[in-house]
């Protein structure tokens, strides 16, 4: 996989990591998931060891392979990974006048090729992926929720026993939570491996992607992919960080979708871009709310330094205390840039070309942001929390 990319992305000398802990929160996109393989590429000959990775659909998946196997292994095996599930881009031999027209190599070109690619999979599936059901049950009930879907994700489920270590994911070298939804309640679910056992039910819940792909049952109840509630799995990161409560940490969310964007001038884009504000609109929400505690906690602790010392003991000013703890962080948001010839098909597009494409950008997004002088330098505490967007520089 790796001699299959080009390198081009610029690169600064390794630089030792001052933060004492590094999370990685992946987000779900189902096709462009391979940006976020070549985010961790990029991480890892960064030599920057992931302590705390979460999550959802895609990112999931992604995660599991990262968790699930030996460092100097990582890389390579979400390489076999994309390799597996992407194929050559359909070809069409019985019109050999489409490789001659005149805007062979355009975008408009290449939006048709991508949508061909898009309906070749939503036809005949995803191999070592999904793969589509002779009779889904459209108009009828079906006798389990089971087969409530239009393919059958089992090839998906070989595929992970095959390349995920389970074992190694749970002895817990790296702390890898996973989104999912309960179908019954619709209430969010993170699984996490500091807590019980994770097998490949649970990461197949996280991708169980409705009505694409069928819910998985877990202990008598079932469960859709994270994202039918949240995409963005860094409202859990913030919830439930406790190591990462005090001290430095720096968190890289990496987002298949980027709530910035065009007003559209066409039925397509418009579907596009609703599609992409739904998929990103939790990420803005979670990083105002970032900003809200951080600054809340730093209030509250100079408060608490300020009241004299018998009223410190109190089991309210301790309370207190717990909640003043102050984590001097940075956030970097690394975003996929749709390209214009993408549609909201572009999730389905699993050619391997557009696959490659997408683990480059994720590459050389992650080195531009490596290379930001400011980036891997821990803020002062005063500084309330620092946040890089890769595409916009910091944002204060």
């Amino acid at each position: 996989m790796n001699e299959a990319l080009p390198q081009t992305a610029e690169k600064t000398a390794k630089r030792l990591v001052p933060f004492e802990r590094v999370a990685l929160v992946l987000q779900g996109g189902g096709a462009l998931g391979a940006y976020q393989a070549g985010v961790f590429q990029a991480l890892a000959e960064a030599e920057i060891e992931v302590g705390w990775l979460c999550g959802t659909s895609i990112g999931a998946v992604n995660g599991a392979l990262i968790a699930g196997n030996a460092p100097d292994r990582r890389v390579e095996r979400l390489g076999e990974f994309w390799e597996a599930v992407t194929e050559p881009p359909p070809s069409f031999p019985a019109l050999p006048w489409l490789a001659a027209f005149p805007w062979t190599g355009a975008d408009r070109s290449r939006a048709l090729l991508n949508r061909m690619s898009a309906f070749v999979t939503m036809v005949q599936g995803v191999p070592n992926f999904f793969s589509p059901r002779a009779a889904p049950p459209l108009s009828s009930e079906a006798d389990s929720p089971d087969v409530v879907s239009l393919y059958d994700a089992t090839p998906l489920r070989e595929t992970l026993e095959r390349l995920v270590d389970y074992d190694l994911i749970n002895s817990e070298p790296m702390r890898f939570s996973i989104g999912a939804t309960n179908v019954r309640t619709g209430a969010p679910v993170y699984f996490d491996n500091t807590e019980r056992r994770i097998t490949a039910d649970h990461i197949m819940a996280s991708a169980s992607l409705p009505p694409g792909l069928p819910p998985t049952e877990i202990d008598g109840e079932y469960y859709w992919d994270g994202g039918v509630v949240s995409n963005s799995p860094m409202q859990y990161v913030l919830d439930n960080r406790r190591d990462y409560s005090t001290g430095s940490a720096i968190a890289f969310e990496v987002d298949l979708w980027d709530a910035n964007g065009e007003v559209p001038l066409d039925i397509t884009s418009a579907n596009l871009r609703a599609l992409e504000i739904h998929s990103a609109s939790r990420s803005n929400l979670t990083l105002e709310q970032y900003r809200e505690m951080h600054e809340f906690q730093l209030a509250l602790k100079k408060h608490l330094q300020q009241i004299p010392e018998d009223y410190r003991n109190t089991p309210e000013a301790r309370l207190l205390a717990q909640k003043a703890g102050v984590l001097v962080a940075t956030l970097v948001q690394l975003k996929y840039q749709a390209k214009k010839y993408e549609t909201a098909s572009k999730i389905f597009e699993f050619s391997r070309r557009s696959m490659r494409e997408h683990w480059q950008a994720g590459y050389d997004d992650t080195w531009i942001a490596l290379n930001e002088p400011s980036v891997l330098e821990v803020p002062d505490v005063s500084e309330g929390a620092r946040i890089f967007d890769v595409h916009r520089g910091w944002i204060t």
